[in-house]
């Protein structure tokens, strides 16, 4: 069953999670009109850890990165879809522009980007090392994007 936590719950979920002898993944992303890119990430990156923690920009937070009109999605909605994945443990909702104030709390094993990233180019890698932690990417070729399904789909909703 995966739990829905608030980043103050993040510290004790490390500690109860390093006293088991486990680890901690934490991916993070938008996660806008769900596709089968987002499900290959989530799962590549469950495969490293115990435990997958991913982190969903809120609404807010999304307009920041992604411009008006986006999230599609409301945050509670796309936190309760990624949180029905078998392979997803936790999922906290975020507001900051970046990952790395969770990283902070969290000080994960894993940090997980999907394959628009390389190990060398992951922006929070400094921040997780700082903490003995490791960078990785996981999932199949960016192939697939919240942007572009929705710019195939513009033209047919003009009609």
């Amino acid at each position: 069953m995966t739990i829905r936590l608030r980043i103050s719950d993040l510290p004790a979920l490390r500690a109860r999670t390093r006293r088991a002898g486990k680890s901690i993944a934490l991916a993070n992303g938008i996660f806008d009109l769900f596709h089968v890119g987002h499900l290959r990430y989530l799962q590549g990156a469950k495969s490293l850890a115990d435990v997958l923690v991913v982190a969903v920009n809120s609404d807010a937070s999304t307009r920041r990165n992604k411009g008006p009109g986006r999230p599609v999605v409301p945050e509670g909605e796309r936190a309760e879809i990624v949180a029905a994945l078998s392979c997803v443990d936790h999922v906290v909702v975020f507001g900051s522009k970046t990952v790395v104030p969770l990283i902070r709390k969290l000080k994960p094993d894993w940090q997980v980007k999907g394959t628009d990233y390389t190990p060398e180019t992951i922006p929070e890698a400094e921040e997780v090392r700082r903490h003995g932690g490791r960078v990785a990417v996981a999932g199949d070729p960016k192939d697939h994007s919240t942007t572009d399904i929705l710019r195939r789909l513009a033209p047919r909703r003009r009609r």
